[in-house]
């Protein structure tokens, strides 16, 4: 059985490195700090506006990878935009949100029974270029075993009805 990994989200790094003129915090530093201290991936979600990862920062932080024990995954809507950035930068994860690209955050996973056909078909090109897929996804147990006849290799859940009752 393979143990759980930590993906650390860098986008708020890249945010916060927005919001000024330098280039502090750096995110290809800080993605390296986390490498270093042994998370077990480093995740971003570059949007169109370039709000926080930028594009340079996803061909910048490809520099760092492959690494054995630390994986790139790159996430977002599977626009066609999205999904040739992915098939050329071939990051070992890519995880499907289903927002669209102006939302603020994502607020709800995939309706994978909905949507079926459409991600079937996105899943079978990613993994057709050895890119393994995560589905966004809500606790739905029909949502999830329709994600499982996708064919994906993994599932990231929205925390957000938990965060809210917690």
């Amino acid at each position: 059985m393979n143990p759980t990994k930590l993906s650390v989200n860098i986008n708020k790094i890249a945010l916060l490195r927005n919001s000024r003129i330098t280039n502090i915090p750096n995110v290809l530093n800080f993605a390296q700090d986390c490498i270093r201290y042994g998370a077990g991936g480093i995740t971003i979600h570059p949007r169109p506006d370039e709000r926080h990862i930028r594009t340079s920062d996803v061909y910048e932080l490809k520099s760092l990878f492959p690494r054995p024990s630390c994986d790139y995954n790159i996430e977002g809507f599977p626009s066609r935009n999205f999904i040739n950035l992915v098939k050329e930068i071939k990051p070992e994860q890519v995880t499907l949100v289903p927002d669209a690209p102006e939302a603020l955050t994502s607020s709800e996973g995939w309706n994978t029974v909905a949507q079926f056909s459409f991600l079937k078909e996105i899943t079978n090109e990613l993994q057709a270029e050895k890119i393994r897929v995560s589905l966004f996804m809500d606790t739905n147990l029909e949502y999830l075993e329709a994600a499982s006849e996708i064919g994906v290799e993994r599932i990231e859940f929205y925390t957000g009805k938990y965060a809210e009752e917690y």
